[in-house]
């Protein structure tokens, strides 16, 4: 893993474990708080435009759900055993060959109709 994202793991590990809420952080639970961090994050954007400017009052409240739904994931990967910045190498990979660049630019249509 990244060395950055490693040393904020240990510090989320450190925090988590210095208030004993390691057996709350199931697989289960740590990804349900993921699914609802990213829900929050969403419901900035509703009922507003399809790409409107963010106000600086609500880019704060947005930053705050960005770092959560991070949090929650690296937590999450620590619990399973994954390791997110490996994994997420490989998918750009893969998706590189189901969306190659020179069939797809400008598109935005699933993989399945090239």
């Amino acid at each position: 893993m990244n060395k950055d994202l490693q040393d904020l793991l240990d510090r989320l590990i450190r925090f988590r474990d210095e208030r004993d809420w390691a057996k709350f952080h199931t697989a289960k639970n740590l990804a349900v708080s993921i699914s609802l961090e990213a829900a929050e994050l969403l419901e900035h954007f509703q009922w507003t435009n399809e790409d409107p400017d963010i106000p600086p009052e609500k880019r704060d409240k947005l930053v705050e759900e960005v770092a959560d739904i991070l949090i929650y994931l690296l937590l999450f990967s620590h619990r399973t055993g994954i390791d997110p910045v490996r994994l997420a190498k490989e998918k750009i990979k893969k998706n590189a060959q189901k969306y190659p660049a020179d069939l797809v630019r400008g598109k935005s249509d699933k993989y399945t109709k090239y």
